[in-house]
């Protein structure tokens, strides 16, 4: 699996067969993730059941994380590690991180709309005045 970054968009994942992965696509076990943010399964499984992370489930009942699953792991890890909050508080951290997130969105799609609105306004004052 490589990894190709363009300028000012956010990392594309890209398989051997160069196909693109989506990072809330599920593909990775349990045992890669552990090593991946380095930590033991088991804190994988404790995450999961206090609700800081929630892997898909396989056909045969296994955890399959996404990468975007593994970067809300290492939020949490920092959050805990580096900063000392405990579970609980990154757990609110990470909810409110999400809820400003989404506000953003929604400032940036009423803005669009606002400029819509504005330009029509002004199309329609100029054909007034003609």
């Amino acid at each position: 699996m490589t990894q190709e970054r363009l300028p000012g968009q956010r990392q594309r994942l890209r398989s051997r067969s160069g196909e693109e992965i989506h990072p809330e696509h599920p593909v990775l076990q349990i045992s890669v993730v552990a090593a991946m943010v380095g930590v033991h399964q088991q804190t994988l499984r404790s995450y999961e059941r206090i609700g800081l992370v929630t892997p898909a489930r396989s056909s045969g009942n296994t955890r399959l994380y996404s990468f975007a699953d593994v970067e809300r792991v290492r939020q949490v890890l920092r959050l805990v590690e580096e900063l000392g909050v405990n579970l609980a508080g990154a757990d609110v951290i990470l909810r409110m991180g999400a809820q400003i997130e989404d506000m953003r969105t929604a400032l940036d799609q009423q803005s669009r709309d606002l400029a819509v609105a504005n330009r029509e306004i002004e199309r329609l004052r100029t054909r007034n005045v003609r």
